[in-house]
């Protein structure tokens, strides 16, 4: 079954190698085959990356787009293990986004790095707000508390061979 877009004006969208960019009419496309596909709302650029969280997207992003991954991987978990040390109750975001990369599932893997960027985003507005310790009822389902299991991210260093082939 293909895979409906539809792009609106000027809209761009990466399908394997080759952006494409819309005309100035909306368009629909049925896309069949294998190739990554992102939209341009899920693009960001190096520009745009611009806190950790988002860099960790960035990383999923270029593994999904790209055929060479072991450089970007080595990248990725620098980025985790330091997001992971920074706020240790990122844990359930982080497994979620590796396991789904160690499954190869990486537009999965970018999904979850979506709700890295918000919970993030929820981090620094309630620091922002002066309160000392963590909103409740996060992260992740309210599983994981401050500070638990951050050894998590060296484990996921073990797991971190992808056969993409």
């Amino acid at each position: 079954m293909a895979l409906k877009v539809e792009l609106k004006p000027g809209e761009r969208i990466i399908i394997g190698d080759s952006v494409i960019t819309n005309d100035n009419q909306r368009t629909r496309l049925f896309i069949e085959g294998q190739a990554p596909i992102l939209r341009e709302k899920d693009i960001l650029t190096p520009a745009t990356a611009d806190t950790p969280a988002k860099r960790v997207y960035l990383a999923v992003q270029l593994m999904y787009l790209s055929k060479d991954m072991e450089r970007i991987q080595e990248n990725y978990f620098t980025l985790v293990n330091d997001i992971v040390k920074a706020a240790p109750s990122t844990i359930p975001f982080v497994t979620r986004i590796s396991n789904a990369i160690i499954t190869g599932a990486f537009y999965k893997a970018l999904k979850e790095a979506r709700k890295l960027i918000e919970y993030e985003g929820k981090l620094i507005s309630h620091v922002q707000a002066g309160s000392a310790g963590l909103p409740e009822n996060e992260p992740g389902d309210g599983s994981v508390t401050e500070g638990a299991g951050s050894e998590s991210a060296d484990e996921s260093r073990s797991k971190a061979s992808v056969d993409q082939g």
